[in-house]
């Protein structure tokens, strides 16, 4: 027999009649990321020469499941590229055997550790309604790693007021329909110098909108000579699908479920009568909501029908714009109508009008003024659901003369104040006139009785004594003071 032996690191092969199978080696990776891909080294040193040899890949004591397969001639070095699952995790050896040569002995190289890692994100449920706490962990099955970031749609998320990061937590508080959608982990650590990276599988979090308060409504639909309600319940959120209920007081009328945030009941009714007092509720699976207690009664349409109507000014007050309101006496469902010349005016906006509907009180009808505006105006209310019951109201004719005319009694007013206030200011004057020549009259009055007086001194101061002028005195001062 021949027998070559090389050094350490070197192939060496046997020709002779009883070949032998030296022991592979397994090298490669100690640690990998699940779904990453590498490759796994099997090499013989000692081997039969223009032999193939099978290279196997298996786990320890695990030959039930292969791992992976190459072949080797001449002592080439057999490669097991592997995606590496969570099943590769654990004590891993290459087995060699001659392909074509059962005479020959298999070898088994020694165990090669691996640790496969894989990130998962978890979390106790996957469906809440708002204004829950959502709480995620990043659990790995093997490996220690120093950071982790999160995903949600595939846009990295970063902290705020109501989301917090604790290493492999993620926490956030008072939740809401924004807080839907797929969230994932990445982790990374550093092994042999190297960087890695690896994302978690994806969980679908939904986070509900709580149902909100829902509206209710109802028309009249018409059948021949029967009547009925139909009735609207709509929420304007809540995450479908919804449950709505009516009741007529503690009567219930009927309920569904819907996909969409809205439904319709339809309920028999008689004109003129008072049928319930209904309700709406809505629920999605937190908490009921209700709408508001609504009377059930739909009055027809009675007369009469009023028009009346004000106005703008603009520039020297001339009137630029009108304002027609029409109002039915009665009546739950109002359809109101313009016309203009006996020519009905649509809802639309038109050249110069526009109509604002505040049905069943009253409708506007609001136009320029001018050429195009002239005319006769009427309104006409009737039912919704009977245009048969049709009430008109009173003509009116405008146009831009009849509106910037002054009316008769204005012009009354005006002229009975004006010829007022002049009869005033005569009265006036005549006063002033009579109670100066009174003033003159009573002056002239005192100066002749001044001098009156002064005349009469002097007579009697040179015809009696002084005696019979003080006596004198003293009984004009006696009579002055009585």
């Amino acid at each position: 027999s021949a027998f070559s032996l090389f050094p350490s690191g070197l192939s060496s092969c046997y020709e002779d009649n009883n070949p032998v199978l030296g022991r592979p080696q397994l090298f490669g990776p100690s640690e990998a990321l699940v779904k990453k891909a590498l490759d796994f080294y099997c090499e013989l040193s000692v081997y039969p020469k223009n032999e193939t040899i099978l290279l196997q890949l298996f786990r320890e004591g695990d030959r039930s499941k292969l791992l992976g397969v190459s072949t080797s001639l001449d002592g080439a070095r057999g490669v097991f590229p592997i995606l590496f699952k969570t099943f590769h995790d654990g004590n891993l050896e290459c087995v060699a055997s001659a392909q074509n040569n059962t005479s020959v002995e298999p070898s088994v190289s020694s165990v090669h550790r691996l640790r496969v890692i894989e990130v998962r994100v978890s979390s106790e449920k996957t469906e809440f309604f708002e204004g829950s706490t959502l709480e995620l962990r990043c659990d790995l099955g093997e490996g220690t790693y120093a950071t982790y970031k999160w995903f949600l749609d595939g846009k990295q998320i970063s902290e705020t007021r109501y989301r917090y990061f604790n290493e492999s937590f993620l926490q956030v508080f008072r939740t809401s329909s924004k807080d839907s959608g797929s969230y994932m982990c990445m982790a990374q650590n550093s092994y042999n110098k190297t960087i890695f990276h690896s994302n978690s599988s994806v969980v679908n979090i939904t986070v509900k909108d709580v149902v909100s308060t829902p509206s209710i409504s109802f028309n009249v639909l018409k059948e021949d000579w029967n009547y009925s309600a139909l009735l609207s319940c709509h929420s304007q959120r809540g995450t479908p699908p919804v449950t709505f209920t009516l009741y007529n007081r503690d009567e219930l009328i009927g309920n569904t479920t819907e996909e969409d945030r809205s439904t319709t009941f339809t309920v028999p009714i008689e004109l003129g009568k008072h049928m319930g007092w209904l309700q709406c509720r809505a629920d999605n699976g937190d908490q009921t909501a209700y709408s508001h207690w609504m009377p059930l009664l739909v009055e027809p349409v009675q007369g009469p029908v009023t028009l009346h109507y004000d106005y703008d000014t603009g520039q020297n007050y001339a009137v630029v714009g009108v304002r027609f309101y029409c109002n039915a006496s009665k009546g739950s469902h109002v359809k109101f109508e313009w016309f203009l010349n006996k020519t009905l005016l649509p809802d639309v906006p038109g050249s110069f009008y526009r109509v604002v509907d505040e049905a069943p009180a009253r409708s506007i009808l609001l136009f320029t003024v001018g050429r195009s505006s002239a005319g006769t105006y009427h309104c006409e209310a009737s039912d919704e659901f009977d245009n048969t019951t049709a009430i008109s109201s009173r003509r009116k004719y405008l146009d831009k003369e009849v509106l910037n005319r002054l009316p008769d009694v204005v012009v009354a007013v005006v002229f009975g104040c004006f010829s007022l206030m002049i009869i005033m200011v005569c009265v006036c004057c005549g006063i002033s006139i009579v109670y100066s020549k009174i003033s003159c009259f009573t002056s002239e009055m005192k100066k002749m009785t001044a001098a009156y007086e002064e005349d009469l001194a002097s007579y009697l101061l040179s015809e009696v004594g002084s005696t019979q002028l003080h006596l004198l005195k003293y009984m004009y001062l006696s009579n002055f003071l009585k």
